[in-house]
């Protein structure tokens, strides 16, 4: 599994890093990271061509489990995707900001 922390993250967004949020839509208005895109979990297969598979792919959700199998289906798909441990609840204990 290839897993990174909010801080590991929030570094990779200092550099333009793409950022999938597989969360449902409801989910992600409620506050998601700067900058994440919303592709929920049971569309990330048919949406792939929007990634750019050049790249690093960031992969959140509201824990890190959802966002942990996507990951390895993006990693199976030819991507270099992370997961990020703990999620958007991770992300926000570690007092960073979210978008709404």
């Amino acid at each position: 599994m290839r897993e990174i922390d909010t801080a590991q993250l929030a570094a990779a967004l200092d550099s333009g890093a793409t950022v999938v949020d597989v969360r449902e839509p409801r989910e992600f208005a409620g506050g998601h990271i700067p900058g994440a895109i919303n592709i929920p979990m049971g569309r990330l297969t048919g949406r792939l061509d929007e990634l750019d598979r050049s790249a690093p792919v960031y992969v959140v959700c509201a824990t890190g489990n959802r966002s942990s199998a996507m990951t390895d289906v993006l990693v199976a798909a030819g991507f270099d995707a992370h997961n990020v441990a703990g999620g958007t609840s991770a992300w926000t204990r570690s007092g960073r900001e979210t978008y709404k």
